[in-house]
């Protein structure tokens, strides 16, 4: 207790003050004292009293005001350490000649008293509370209060120096005091009114997704500048605010708290992401905001009922077609009316959609075929056709919902790839002062023309799938001719099968992907594909890897006919739903952060259909009649009809642990399709180099012709035509001279 000469000297100087017993209770009735000084000789019978333990002074009176920080609620000296050392050092690189201005005690409990004078007080406050403490961390001792004279002064000055501060001052300490509030407020974001309402727990609404992939800074970056921060907040101020500071955000949630009213946003209410793009660009319409997010993509797909008129697929080959049968009945529909309205080829869209199968499932689900025998669902898919037959239009058709996504991914990606730049940019020293930001990973799962190098790192941040789609396959084609240890082909027979790759590189890091799920889809002219239907690419098994689809197709004429908005609006969301569905409910990552597949099987009808379909195709291979081309490929059959069961039954079927009976039968379709294309394939190209052999003969282009004729009078007349350089017509008047000459 100070001695009873200094407290003489603290009544002359304008305290007014009492005493409190050991419990720090006042031990007289002190109340009177708040308004009017106790005098000296009172002030001395009480200090000479037995249960007097220490003296205090009144708060309020003369102004005076004390901010009390309690640290004994944090658990070890060195986090009580910490938070003073962050604090007091908040405080004075805010309010100038701070040292000058406040008194600081502290106390016997590891808490401090910062005490001044001032104008403007209020009655005691509680200030900060952290989360999980019922204790306040930061009170104020004002009107009606009263502290503990203490002797261990830190400040240079003492209780005899107190100052008056001015308001600002005074703001300034309690505004930065207020940062180390703890808000347990709840985040309300859902709309009043939606056109979107999750169905199950397993779908995301447009705000939780914005919300899950932003942060509050990401929104108000342009209207507010982080000052300061700690282990759980970003301190903000409002840019061209005269405050030290306007609010927070917190590190753990991404949520912003507001103190100033000079801003759009509502103050001293929790505001997530979504909520601030709410106020930002819809005036505080929920509603509104939420309708504009999912228009950019945000949430689960809400899949509108939609009305196709009734279609049938015109016959416009004569070669076998691809079984669109083996999807469901609204994709068989959207098919044919794409088909009929913009003259796109059913055979295209149906192995785009194939593919994209293919590509939305990756290594989220494997179907084990039987113990020891599993298998990824793997596709590589080539569209054989002549240049401006519609092959790229046909698979945009079907693709483009995952296409929009994948360039939603890039944008994102680039920018918060730009932000971490700028951020890395950033002195060590100053970048307390800034939001940390981590090197971001691309979520592009979509790519074109890229290097091994760059295609493998780029898998390695996207462990489920990877998707190539080229619109001229040729190139790839070609990279395979080049064989040698460590090569493309090596590298990809590697991907096809699931098998661990890795590239090993002189100037950059070497890459692994452990369960690499490439599926590879893309369109190639008929001259061009023949050149890889022999030689090394058969030999070593890449092309019988590949699924042909080869429709004879012709150019269509324009139609009046055209497919409503409604149904392009009902196939977007109906794709983005399934590979929701698929990332949040198969997409499983273990402690070790890979991904563990879940595992289907055949159930037991299904079971007996593969045995059966398995033995067919073992006898198709024993066969005398078969020629050897096409016995090569029918191994790789026996991988991909599993593959194609365990697709067709995650877009079918309700589970994704049973492949069905159905789904078995639909892959032999399927299967049959694709074999049936490499025959006609190998058909084609048999019979272009007869033609061409046969042609030799001639030297003008009739007579070559003439020789082509006699040898098949069925000649194929585009084939002969493209051969000998001449249109069709010439072709087909060459044929009805011939035909009339009988020559």
């Amino acid at each position: 207790m100070i001695p009873l000469s200094q407290a003489n000297k603290l009544l002359d100087i304008g305290y007014s003050l009492i005493t409190v017993d050991d419990k720090k209770v006042p031990n007289y009735p002190w109340k009177a004292y708040q308004s009017e000084k106790i005098t000296k000789e009172q002030l001395e019978k009480q200090y000479k009293t037995l249960n007097t333990a220490y003296l205090g002074y009144v708060t309020g009176f003369n102004d005076l005001e004390v901010i009390d920080i309690d640290l004994k609620i944090f658990s070890s000296l060195k986090e009580q350490k910490d938070f003073w050392d962050e604090y007091l050092s908040f405080l004075k690189d805010n309010i100038d000649e701070f040292d000058k201005k406040f008194v600081i005690y502290k106390t016997m409990k590891q808490g401090y008293h910062i005490v001044y004078r001032c104008k403007t007080i209020q009655g005691n406050t509680k200030i900060a509370k952290l989360e999980g403490y019922k204790e306040a961390l930061i009170e104020s001792r004002g009107t009606g209060g009263y502290c503990i004279l203490y002797e261990n002064k830190i400040s240079e000055l003492s209780y005899h120096e107190v100052k008056e501060i001015d308001e600002r001052d005074r703001e300034i300490l309690w505004s930065i005091s207020r940062t180390y509030d703890f808000k347990d407020v709840q985040i309300i974001d859902e709309p009043k009114k939606s056109e979107y309402k999750p169905i199950n727990e397993s779908e995301i609404s447009p705000w939780q997704e914005y919300n899950d992939k932003h942060t509050a800074l990401d929104v108000i970056s342009d209207e507010f500048t982080i000052v300061r921060q700690n282990d759980k907040q970003y301190i903000i101020k409002r840019h061209g605010a005269s405050s030290p500071h306007s609010g927070y955000i917190y590190k753990s949630n991404g949520c912003m708290y507001l103190f100033s009213t000079g801003t759009q946003y509502p103050n001293e209410k929790l505001l997530s992401p979504f909520a601030i793009y709410s106020y930002k660009n819809h005036n505080g319409d929920f509603t509104k905001a939420a309708s504009d997010l999912y228009q950019l993509g945000y949430g689960t797909r809400k899949v509108p009922k939609v009305e196709f008129k009734q279609r049938e697929i015109i016959p416009l080959i004569s070669r076998v077609q691809f079984p669109i049968e083996i999807f469901p009945i609204d994709v068989q529909k959207y098919i044919i009316e794409s088909s009929t309205t913009l003259g796109l080829s059913v055979d295209y869209m149906g192995c785009a959609f194939l593919w994209m199968l293919s590509l939305v499932v990756g290594n989220s689900i494997k179907i084990e075929v039987k113990p020891g025998w599993v298998e990824s669902p793997t596709l590589w898919i080539a569209v054989v056709g002549k240049p401006g037959i519609g092959k790229t239009p046909s698979i945009n058709q079907m693709i483009f919902p995952l296409r929009e996504k994948n360039i939603q991914e890039q944008k994102e990606f680039q920018r918060q790839y730009a932000k971490w730049i700028e951020y890395d940019k950033i002195p060590t020293k100053e970048k307390a002062e800034h939001e940390e930001i981590k090197q971001p990973k691309s979520k592009q799962f979509i790519v074109g023309d890229i290097t091994l190098e760059a295609l493998v790192d780029l898998h390695e941040d996207n462990p489920n799938a990877l998707g190539v789609f080229k619109d001229e396959l040729a190139g790839w084609f070609k990279d395979m001719n080049k064989y040698r240890a460590g090569s493309d082909l090596e590298f990809w027979l590697s991907s096809w099968s699931g098998t661990s790759i890795s590239l090993n590189r002189k100037t950059a890091k070497s890459s692994f992907v452990d369960k690499p799920f490439i599926p590879v889809l893309g369109g190639i002219q008929p001259s061009v594909f023949e050149e890889f239907t022999n030689g090394n690419n058969k030999e070593n098994g890449f092309v019988d890897r590949i699924l042909i689809s080869y429709p004879e197709l012709f150019v269509n004429k324009y139609n009046d006919d055209y497919m409503m908005p409604d149904i392009i609006t009902w196939y977007r969301s109906y794709i983005l739903r399934f590979k929701s569905t698929i990332d949040t409910e198969c997409f499983n990552i273990n402690e070790f952060g890979e991904i563990t597949p879940i595992i289907a099987k055949f159930d037991n009808k299904a079971q007996q259909e593969w045995k059966r379909i398995h033995d067919k195709i073992t006898d198709i291979q024993n066969s005398d009649s078969e020629n050897e081309y096409m016995k090569s490929m029918l191994p790789k059959q026996k991988s991909y009809i599993p593959r194609f069961a365990l697709l067709l039954n995650t877009i079918n079927e309700d589970t994704t642990t049973l492949i069905s009976k159905q789904s078995i039968i639909h892959a032999e379709k399927l299967s049959e399709y694709f074999v049936n294309m490499a025959k006609l394939v190998k058909q084609d190209v048999r019979e272009r180099l007869d033609l061409v052999k046969v042609s030799q003969a001639g030297f003008t282009p009739f007579e070559k012709f003439k020789a082509m004729y006699k040898s098949n009078p069925e000649i194929n007349r585009t084939t002969a035509s493209e051969l000998l350089e001449v249109s069709r017509q010439t072709v087909m008047n060459w044929i009805k001279k011939l035909e009339e000459t009988n020559n």
